[in-house]
């Protein structure tokens, strides 16, 4: 084999490589929306009576793995997209990048702290739900409260502009990025509903799109990759050995 078939089978390995990790943040994805479904249908109130329940921890060790599985992801929905998503995709991504990773620290929190603490220091607890709900703290929380603030901006500012990016580029499926879109519009209409509807409001929705987002990458890499590849990489091979 000459150097220029060794070569060959390099970039096709190369290629195979970056369309397994495409087909991984699609898996990716695809499971940050099924957790965003789960929070939005079983969230409990914020209350102190809930911390203690297993609901509430249950549905904050999702959360948590929310941010995992959502970072990886919408790094490969963007990337998928890069040439032609533009500033409103970059920014998008990035708005809802530095989300996931504010909710996840708020999640592990809210999961693995706030129960033990329910007992020992229900004043603390108290006043972190009570940022939550937009209840004044009778504890000084440091700059926890100024992060939670921001995070609702961003979480549908950022799912607006990538569901319009989306939308735009004509690369992943357009109406999953309209429904993307739609639902960063519900998002603050749903703050105008009782509780047992703010979080189905503000998390199905979005998790609804990105399933279908997920899997609209998961499955065209997995056609490529065992199709267009295998397919180059045994025309390189017959080259190779007739030379």
């Amino acid at each position: 084999m000459n150097a220029n078939g060794k070569n060959s089978i390099k970039e096709s390995k190369a290629i195979m490589n970056a369309a397994t990790l495409m087909r991984l943040a699609g898996l990716s994805a695809m499971l940050a929306g099924l957790c965003f479904i789960i929070i939005g249908m079983f969230h409990p109130e914020n209350v102190p009576s809930s911390v203690t329940t297993t609901t509430w921890v249950n549905v904050h060790i999702v959360a948590t793995v929310l941010g995992f599985f959502g970072l990886f992801g919408m790094a490969g929905l963007y990337a998928r997209q890069v040439e032609k998503s533009g500033w409103l995709g970059l920014t998008g991504f990035l708005l809802l990048s530095v989300w996931f990773l504010l909710i996840t620290g708020f999640s592990f929190v809210e999961a693995f702290i706030l129960p033990h603490l329910a007992a020992e220091s229900p004043a603390f607890v108290e006043s972190l739900l009570g940022m939550l709900t937009g209840v004044p703290s009778t504890v000084d929380l440091g700059v926890l409260p100024m992060l939670w603030n921001i995070s609702g901006p961003m979480y549908i500012l950022g799912a607006l502009l990538f569901g319009i990016a989306t939308f735009r580029a004509r690369v992943l499926p357009r109406w999953a990025g309209g429904l993307l879109t739609l639902a960063a519009v519900l998002i603050p209409i749903g703050g105008m509903f009782p509780h047992e509807y703010q979080a189905k409001i503000a998390m199905i929705p979005v998790g609804l799109a990105m399933v279908w987002l997920g899997y609209a990458l998961f499955s065209e890499r997995r056609e490529r990759s065992s199709e267009v590849v295998p397919g180059m990489v045994s025309s390189q091979l017959s080259q190779t050995e007739a030379k």
